[in-house]
Order: C-alpha cells, then sequence, then structure tokens
C-alpha cells in the first residue's frame, strides 16, 4: 500500500473511533412523564434538567398517556424510566390488582417517590354535579387507555356502584377533556395530579366556572381499606381561584425503572436529584418540587428499589441494613 494511503486509512480510524468513543460517551435516559395537561410532564422537565450531565448523561422527558403506558414501556424496554401512581407500580410489580392473570412487570424497581397525586372531581359549574353519585347519565371525561386516571376513576365509579354504561363516558386526555368542558360538551372529569394544577386553575377562571366534587364517605374509606396506596387527602380553598375545598383521595407518584438498568446510571442519577442546584430548581419551578426530597424518597416504596438509588439512599443514611 502506498504509505500516503495508509496514512490516511489510519487517520480515518483514529477519527472514527474518536467520534464513536465521544458518541458512546453520551448516555440518553428517557422518562416517560404523562399528558401536556397534567403534572407528570412539567415534573419531569424539571427533573431531566436537572439531572442532565452534559458530555454523560442526558435526560429527556417524553409525553405519554401515563402510568399504565410508562410502566409498559419501561417494562418492555421502549424507555428507561417513566412516573407511575403507586398502586398501579405495585400491581404491576407484583402481578395483582389491575396486573392480575395479566404480564405484569415483575422487574420494575424505584428510583424515588416524588409527590402526592389528588383525585380532582370536575364538575362544570350549573352542570348538577354535587357527589360522585351525580354523574349518572353525564358527559364525563375518564381519561385514555393507559392512564393511572382511568383505572382511578373506575375504581371510584365501583365503590359508588355506578356503571360505566350509567354515563356518557368520554376517554380522553385531560387537555382535549378540559377544552371541551369550556365550551359546554363535558359535564364532569376526572383529573389525578399534583395541587394546584395550572390546566385546572385556568378552567376554573375560564366561564361558567368549575366545582371540585368531594370523594369522601364510607365509598372512600372502604377505597383506603381495601388498597392502602389511598390515602385522604384536602384539595383547599386557596387551590384554585373562586373553588371551594373539599375532600378527596390521593396516591403517590413514583419514579421507576427496569432492574437491569444499569446500576451506576441510576445512583448518578439519583445522587443528582438530591443535589442543591437540583433541589432550588425543584423548588422554583413547580409547587410539587418542593416535596422531591431525599427524605420523602424512600417513603411509601411501593415496589423494590433499584440497586443503584438504593446505593445512594443507604450512603445518605436514610435506608438501613
Amino acid at each position: 500500500m502506498n504509505p500516503r494511503h495508509f496514512l490516511l486509512v489510519v487517520s480515518l480510524g483514529l477519527a472514527a473511533g474518536l467520534c464513536a468513543t465521544s458518541a458512546s460517551a453520551q448516555q440518553l435516559f428517557r422518562i416517560g412523564t404523562g399528558g401536556l395537561s397534567g403534572s407528570y410532564y412539567p415534573i419531569g422537565q424539571l427533573i431531566a434538567t436537572a439531572v442532565t450531565q452534559p458530555g454523560r448523561l442526558v435526560v429527556s422527558a417524553q409525553a405519554s398517556n401515563g402510568s399504565v403506558a410508562n410502566v409498559t414501556a419501561v417494562a418492555g424496554g421502549a424507555l428507561e424510566s417513566g412516573f407511575s401512581q403507586s398502586d398501579i407500580a405495585a400491581w404491576a410489580q407484583q402481578g395483582t390488582g389491575l396486573y392480575q392473570g395479566r404480564a405484569g412487570a415483575p422487574t420494575l424497581r424505584l428510583i424515588a417517590n416524588l409527590y402526592p397525586e389528588a383525585v380532582h372531581l370536575i364538575a362544570r359549574r350549573g352542570a348538577g354535579v354535587r357527589t360522585v353519585a351525580d354523574l349518572r347519565g353525564k358527559r364525563v371525561g375518564m381519561d385514555e387507555a393507559g392512564s393511572g386516571t382511568l383505572v382511578h376513576a373506575r375504581l371510584i365509579l365501583a365503590a359508588w356502584n355506578i356503571k360505566e354504561t350509567e354515563l356518557r363516558p368520554e376517554y380522553i386526555k385531560a387537555g382535549p377533556a378540559i377544552e371541551r368542558m369550556k365550551a359546554g360538551e363535558i359535564d364532569a372529569l376526572f383529573f389525578v395530579g399534583g395541587v394546584p394544577s395550572a390546566a385546572v386553575s385556568e378552567l376554573a377562571t375560564s366561564a361558567p366556572g368549575i366545582d371540585l366534587v368531594p370523594i369522601d364517605g364510607a365509598a372512600a374509606q372502604g377505597l383506603r381499606m381495601a388498597s392502602r396506596y389511598f390515602s385522604a387527602a384536602t384539595i383547599g380553598a386557596d387551590a384554585y381561584p373562586g373553588v371551594a375545598g373539599v375532600q378527596t383521595l390521593a396516591v403517590s407518584a413514583q419514579w421507576v425503572t427496569r432492574e437491569d438498568v444499569d446500576a451506576d446510571t441510576v445512583y448518578q442519577l439519583t445522587r443528582a436529584l438530591f443535589s442543591e442546584p437540583a433541589r432550588r430548581a425543584l423548588a422554583a419551578g413547580h409547587p410539587r418540587g418542593r416535596l422531591i426530597t431525599a427524605e420523602n424518597a424512600v417513603r411509601n416504596a411501593a415496589i423494590p428499589f433499584h440497586p443503584g438509588a438504593e446505593r445512594y439512599y443507604r450512603e445518605a443514611g436514610l435506608i438501613r441494613p
């Protein structure tokens, strides 16, 4: 081979090797969140920005249908991680509840418990919906298949002995449902998310206004007794403009991944999540962000921790042998 040709081949090979090394050095880590109108998506964006390590690890928040869709995507390898309501994560990992007799996600693992999500039952003012029982015959936004909201809406209806066929259900995401409520085309809708929600606040200030319907009493107590993942919660009178507060139910939002995801990557993400710069960014970026702390992260664990996250919590003294 001509010496010049030899040197050119070697140079090209070295350049290709350097490019490959540079490309492989930067890893993509995705978080499945939820619809654009909920709290998962903005929280996911905040977390992704806070924990990204330029040149090494790029974290991306992706909109999705919500908890069930995220669990499916994580378990199947389509996503590295996702947000899920605690009961859905537990059912999937244990093969119980919604996943009884179905393919579950036994390798699902927890990175962190994030914050409580309140179940909102929102009624268009003047629609005649003051109690859960009043939903019969009404046009009700239930959210889409794959969402945790749809799962919880069905649980609540069953607790009140209401059949889905007794409603005029609309299986659409919260954003379109809110727009249809503004237009007078939906009487009520279920929404599960952190309080306050910007989308609900906007709806509250749009004519004709909204009311929150309480989810309490014996039926709600029965749900709490049947599932340890439900807790009693209050949406305060100061949460949404001109809307009276109510008693309702809440579940925990959790960040989950898969057992075979690299342990050092998950360790670095967990450590970055609770660094001081990330804490400041989360607290400033969203009202629920103030609740995302290392102390809260180890509470209400619905499934086993991922080894990388567990390593961080043990080093921080939050989990003991």
